[in-house]
């Protein structure tokens, strides 16, 4: 008898929850292979048999060339084996080791699940638990590794006899699929009334009725609530924004298919394939058809489409719902009956299966025909990206983000893997949402980080939790950070020197100020402040941020068009609103409620250095622009709206500029916007459109990144330009810097898988701290 061969192969990636195993003993069976495969805690072993050489080979070109759908290898080791002689192929039981596999992110349902549901002579029609190897919860019901149902939260859940064959038998597309489940023997779903908490009759035809009817749902996902309602109901809408305390802020809506999405937004074809992608993201698409209060003074609008069979089957009744994160104001969103959801809606929507972690939707939407993502969570969240060769340790890193926005991001083995949107840490259910979420992917990965890695701010929680941890301390600047992020995203080496145009609303400097309009000649390890643009007060501090209207009046007094001027001047006040005075027909630039005395305290507070700290922000430069064109609100609800509705304004076509100054001998430059504030009152007094405005602003700013990028090669042969932080949320921006750029020849790089705000902070952090560790450097700062 001829010698068997035999090979142990190991492989590394996202392999568990994937139907990576079925796949393998399809293969193995294909093959005429005998051994066995099974999960371990670093992925997936397999133990292959065969008489000849060339079907071992086989199998390996079919693991990296015929994987299922939602498996990814990163990495494949094979080693010989002694042969034991084995008769068939089995799927063995999960080993055990060291624990560190990546989990599948949670998916869109599947075709074939979804024709299930649609099908009444299946047993699982209309079931809002149906799932399969191919689709449904993972990260979000995984409580430890290897991902085997034990390890789940559908732990409680036996299989009945019919769910037990299709789990065991290697055939079936829900071999061993860990959600799998069926009425019989799964979650089931029940209606329960908001304030007193008790059953109510019905099921997914009783909540349909009822939304049509105006209520509003809590209805439970696989992340967490949605808070859900009639969209074209405006007495519905209206209540949620007033239980949410969310009067303009935009709301997300869940449509049943894309025909009911174009209804109101035009939609490309890249859009339309992150729509119907297996991540199923909210989209931000154009408006083509308003529907009133959803997204008011906005040019874009929300819409994902249905990702559970739930979702599925509401909708079949329904063409289009609001869906919103079910949370308080700057609060996590809520993931079980007890943190108060009875205390946002009529009625609950909810079902038996816990959610072991928390997590929002994502919102992306495509900007230079790539994805720019607003919030990276459900369906992309855990995905590892991988490290570059050179910057790789052997010890783990746990980096904290900053305080808005916040991540963490762990590093182990070659891999970074960053957790899905935390938000504002000064709010305190999400600083717990922060702790919960280090213990789970610390746990998770069974990872001991050799140290902590937080922002440069000293007053950050995610600072003082390090300082606290008792690990040893690194700190990053903020705008490095942002630029790092990117770095390690696309692969640069670690000699590699970039441009980093880094903008956002504030980030802690090196010299204790606010900075925000930065560019930064950086690599790994350091930086240097290349330009700035010129600091203007903050005036009132933080009130500065919230009430755009102070920066406008920053801003004029920079300029020297400051209100108070006398006549013929270059503005003046007059009555209970100023204007400019280059042009008696100019109209008022502020709301008639901010009135003379408040102006001129404001002034005054400026003058006198008062509670106005010196910034560099560019995102406080969009809010005065805001202001200063009428686009502005009085004060913001949320997070840069003045910025957002400036960007909605501004027309796509002209490519006229104002003037700007770069000045300075040397390295760091100052960029100074008096003469385009200048240049804007004196479009305003000849009538000229706010969008035209806006769109000549964004124009200059593609011009200034030129003029400093160009500085930059000059003096130092830099060829590479980062643009991240958060003002590059502005797809006009980007799309206008990216083109005049590459037009200049530079090579220009942004984030693509992470978000170019804070949520890429802990990802750069990373980057930085393994440069240290890779330089020998103490691990603390």
């Amino acid at each position: 008898m001829k010698k068997r061969r035999a090979v142990r192969v190991a492989a590394f990636g996202v392999v568990q929850g994937v139907g990576f195993r079925p796949f393998v003993y399809r293969l193995a069976r294909r093959l005429g292979l005998t051994g066995w495969v099974r999960n371990s805690g670093a992925g997936v072993e397999i133990h292959a048999e065969a008489a000849e050489a060339a079907a071992l080979d086989a199998l390996l070109r079919a693991l990296r060339e015929e994987l299922p759908p939602l498996a990814r290898i990163e990495r494949l080791d094979r080693r010989p084996a002694a042969a034991r002689g084995y008769k068939n192929f089995t799927v063995r039981k999960s080993g055990g080791g060291e624990r560190f596999v990546f989990i599948s992110p949670d998916i869109a349902t599947c075709e074939n699940c979804r024709h299930d549901i649609e099908n009444p002579r299946d047993r699982r029609f209309r079931y809002p638990f149906t799932n399969c190897t191919d689709c449904g919860p993972r990260y979000t019901i995984v409580e430890a590794l290897p991902y085997d149902r034990p390890n789940t939260t559908m732990a409680g859940f036996p299989m009945c006899p019919d769910c037990a064959r299709e789990y065991h038998d290697p055939g079936d597309r829900r071999y061993h699929a860990q959600p799998v489940a069926c009425p019989r023997c799964g979650p089931r779903i029940e209606i329960r009334e908001a304030k007193s908490g008790r059953g109510a009759p019905g099921g997914i035809s009783e909540a349909v009725a009822l939304l049509k009817k105006g209520k509003i749902l809590a209805i439970k996902g696989l992340g967490g609530f949605h808070l859900a309602c009639d969209p074209y109901n405006p007495g519905a809408v209206a209540r949620l924004r007033r239980i949410k305390a969310r009067a303009t802020k935009p709301l997300a809506l869940m449509a049943r298919d894309v025909a009911v999405v174009r209804r109101h937004a035009r939609i490309s074809a890249e859009e339309e394939a992150l729509l119907l992608s297996d991540r199923r993201p909210i989209v931000l698409l154009r408006k083509k058809k308003d529907i009133p209060g959803i997204a008011p003074h906005l040019d874009e609008i929300g819409f994902m489409l249905p990702y559970t069979p739930l979702h599925h089957l509401l909708l079949s009744d329904l063409a289009l719902i609001v869906a919103t994160s079910s949370n308080r104001k700057d609060a996590p969103i809520m993931k079980d009956e007890a943190e108060g959801i009875g205390g946002l809606c009529d009625y609950i929507l909810t079902h038996d299966r816990p959610i072991a972690m928390r997590a929002d939707d994502s919102v992306v939407k495509i900007a230079g025909g790539a994805p720019l993502f607003v919030r990276r969570a459900r369906g992309y969240v855990p995905y590892p990206q991988i490290v570059p060769e050179a910057l790789r340790s052997p010890r783990s890193v746990l980096a904290l983000g900053g305080e808005l926005k916040d991540t963490v991001s762990l590093y182990k083995n070659g891999y970074i893997i960053t957790s899905q949107f935390l938000g504002d840490l000064d709010e305190y259910q999400n600083h717990l949402y922060f702790e919960e979420t280090i213990r789970h992917l610390t746990g998770l990965f069974d990872a001991d980080p050799a140290c902590v890695v937080s922002d440069l701010h000293p007053g950050f929680h995610t600072t003082r939790f390090a300082e606290r941890s008792g690990l040893p301390h690194l700190r990053v600047q903020h705008h490095h950070a942002h630029v790092l992020a990117a770095m390690i995203e696309h692969g640069l080496d670690l000699g590699s020197r970039v441009l980093g145009v880094s903008w956002d609303g504030y980030g802690y400097g090196e010299d204790g100020a606010a900075w925000g309009g930065e560019f930064l000649l950086a690599g790994y390890a350091d930086f240097t402040r290349f330009a700035h643009f010129d600091p203007v007060p903050l005036p009132g501090g933080d009130l500065a941020a919230k009430q755009p209207w102070r920066m406008a009046l920053a801003y004029l007094r920079a300029a020297g068009a400051a209100p108070g001027s006398r006549p013929g001047g270059l503005a003046s006040v007059k009555g209970r609103a100023f204007t400019a005075g280059v042009d008696p027909r100019a109209k008022p630039w502020a709301p008639a409620s901010v009135d003379r005395a408040k102006i001129r305290g404001v002034m005054e507070m400026m003058d006198r250095r008062v509670r106005s700290p010196l910034s560099s922000s560019c995102g406080r430069l969009f809010d005065a622009v805001a202001a200063l064109t009428g686009l502005a609100p009085l004060e913001n609800e949320f997070e840069a709206e003045a910025a957002m509705r400036l960007e909605a304004a501004a027309v796509e076509g002209p490519r006229t500029a104002y003037p700007f100054d770069l000045g300075g001998d040397a390295p760091p430059f100052r960029i100074s916007f008096g003469r385009m504030v200048r240049g804007i009152l004196a479009d305003r007094a000849r009538g000229a459109s706010a969008g035209l405005i806006g769109g000549k602003f964004l124009n200059t700013l593609a011009r200034v990144i030129v003029a400093t990028a160009e500085e930059a090669r000059r003096r130092h042969g830099i060829g590479t330009v980062v643009l991240c932080g958060g003002v590059f949320l502005n797809r006009k921006l980007i799309e206008r810097a990216t083109a005049c750029l590459r037009e200049a020849e530079f090579e220009v790089l942004r984030p693509v898988i992470y978000s170019p705000n804070d949520e890429s902070l802990s990802v750069g952090q990373i980057a930085y701290a393994l440069a240290r560790l890779k330089a020998g450097g103490r691990l603390t700062s």
